[in-house]
């Protein structure tokens, strides 16, 4: 539940609150997201907690007014860090009405819920739609919705001739209104928006923001102050794609391969602007099996590359993980999930390929599974897999999903180190008497020959072979490279720790990545006062590998200071 409002106020006569819970909620296209990830960001730099996650329908253009086809962002803000999205919303904006059936009936609103809604369907020239949009007000009445009629259409004429192109900016000046925002960051928010656009796209996103604000003045009765609790420290206010390409670059990863697909793809939209500028190489390839090869292929040839993708590309990239796992070709998979199988929930949040990809391979193939549970974590994994990677010489897996992909909060401004980056790939001859597998038993480590180093020339395959990497058909070589891949991970095994327990019961809620360990307790909590005798504790483990004991460690002692 959403915390008590505080009854206290602030100098300007707004009730103080501890956090608040936003949604807008509108059509596809008619840009409520972008208004939302704004009030975001505009919260996050002035120094409040914040929290988004994306509401999108499956359907790339779902029918208007579509009760599944609700399109709009919930953003938490508070006066202490925000880690999840929170429960139930204090308020909504609604486009129009049909959009928040499907909100209703996942739980999102509750009674005292304040709507804020479009009302230019109830003089609508159709009686269908003024019948459906009276029947709709009567129903969130009744469910105990606090409901604001707004004739947003109309005010956003005064200024636009098409209103469903900025009623976004004038929604967001009122917010800003409603949550005492600063307005000079919003207006600075919509011109770093729109920057590739016109300047007169710009100003009139400015106008339409300043008449919102102005209209909320004296249209609404309310106000709230959200105190900032940390306004002086440097951060960053990004979701997780655009942290995690920050992560691989802030790693000295050269090239990224992939191929579309959602959540994933704005993956590249970030490394598109960003990558060029480090020596970076982007690749869109024509699948994801080729874009998993084009990796393999730089690694092999000395550096360490990295490819993003979800569940179905996942899939189709499996054949090829074999290949990395048997070559022993150092490789970062970043896999945003998302719900499935097939092509299931593109656009809903689900940690489903946790199993498949530890599992889902041909044969025995060992790998290192790393599950992020923040978007800091995002950024700082991409390091720990490159280093994992070159260090065990192997695939790297680290899985985010699509809460994490879309939501925005602010993160501490991480400070690039030099020992971040990979080093430079060893040029002296290769000692000829050195195996191209020359498998340490104790670790099942092997130095890494890099093509063209003089000496250090062999065949790869993805056959078995012996550490010469020759072909080897006989049980003894077979035997033994089996068992050296497998040692590496006992070998990383032995550099983790185990979990922390928050709790004392003979009951544990185990969380592998989301949701993070302050959420956990919040459910043992909950279900302490569900029944008394229900005590529960709980923990996070999120590197995993197959196996026995590490996929119940967690906090490894690899990191990027490390």
């Amino acid at each position: 539940m959403t915390d008590a409002v505080t009854q206290s106020r602030a100098a300007d006569g707004a009730v103080i609150v501890h956090q608040h819970i936003v949604e807008i909620v509108s059509d596809s296209g008619e840009g409520a997201q972008k208004a939302g990830q704004s009030l975001g960001a505009v919260s996050a730099k002035m120094g409040n907690g914040v929290w988004t996650v994306e509401i999108i329908p499956a359907e790339i253009k779902p029918p208007a007014r579509s009760r599944a086809g609700a399109s709009g962002i919930r953003v938490r803000i508070g006066d202490r860090k925000i880690t999840n999205m929170g429960d139930q919303a204090d308020m909504v904006v609604a486009f129009n009405e049909q959009v928040l059936y499907g909100r209703l009936n996942q739980g999102a609103y509750r009674p005292g819920t304040v709507l804020l809604i479009e009302n230019k369907w109830a003089a609508d020239p159709s009686p269908e739609i003024r019948a459906a949009y009276a029947e709709a007000l009567a129903e969130f009445k009744e469910r105990g919705l606090d409901i604001y009629e707004l004739p947003l259409d109309e005010e956003c004429k005064k200024h636009t001739i098409n209103p469903r192109l900025g009623k976004n900016m004038f929604v967001l000046g009122m917010l800003c209104r409603i949550y005492g925002r600063d307005l000079q960051r919003a207006r600075d928010e919509i011109a770093f928006i729109f920057r590739k656009k016109s300047d007169k796209v710009i100003a009139l996103n400015h106008t339409l923001l300043q008449a919102g604000f102005d209209y909320c003045g004296t249209a609404l009765p309310f106000r709230y102050h959200i105190t900032p609790y940390d306004a002086e420290s440097a951060k960053l206010v990004i979701n997780g794609n655009q942290a995690a390409a920050l992560g691989m670059m802030a790693a000295g990863v050269e090239l990224v391969a992939m191929y579309p697909i959602t959540p994933a793809t704005s993956v590249s939209h970030q490394l598109g602007d960003s990558f060029p500028a480090t020596g970076g190489f982007l690749h869109q390839a024509e699948d994801e099996i080729a874009a998993i090869g084009f990796a393999i292929g730089a690694g092999f040839a000395g550096r360490t590359a990295a490819t993003v993708t979800s569940g179905p590309g996942m899939a189709l990239k499996t054949e090829f993980i074999g290949l990395a796992v048997m070559a022993e070709i150092p490789l970062i998979v970043f896999n945003v999930q998302r719900g499935g199988p097939s092509t299931g929930l593109p656009t809903k949040v689900e940690q489903g390929d946790l199993l498949g990809t530890l599992f889902g391979a041909m044969g025995d193939t060992p790998k290192i599974v790393i599950a992020a549970a923040t978007i800091s974590e995002c950024f700082h994994m991409l390091i720990m897999a490159r280093r994992l990677a070159e260090a065990f010489r192997g695939p790297v897996f680290v899985l985010s999903d699509t809460n994490l992909a879309t939501g925005v909060t602010p993160i501490p401004r991480p400070q690039p180190k030099a020992e971040w980056l990979s080093p430079p790939p060893d040029q002296s001859d290769w000692d000829s008497s050195i195996a191209a597998y020359a498998w340490d038993e104790a670790t099942g480590v092997s130095p890494r020959p890099i093509p063209g180093q003089k000496g250090g020339e062999y065949t790869l395959t993805g056959l078995a072979h012996n550490s010469l990497s020759k072909v080897a058909y006989a049980p003894e070589p077979v035997q033994r490279g089996l068992r050296m891949r497998g040692r590496k991970l006992a070998a990383l095994q032995r550099t983790l720790r185990p979990p922390r327990i928050h709790g004392d019961a003979t009951c544990c809620l185990s969380a592998g990545a989301r949701p993070w360990v302050p959420s956990m307790k919040r459910w043992t909590g909950r279900a302490r006062k569900a029944a008394e005798s229900a005590r529960s504790t709980c923990a996070s483990c999120r590197p995993w590998s197959p196996g026995s004991r590490t996929s119940s460690r967690t906090s490894p002692r690899w990191s990027p200071s490390n």
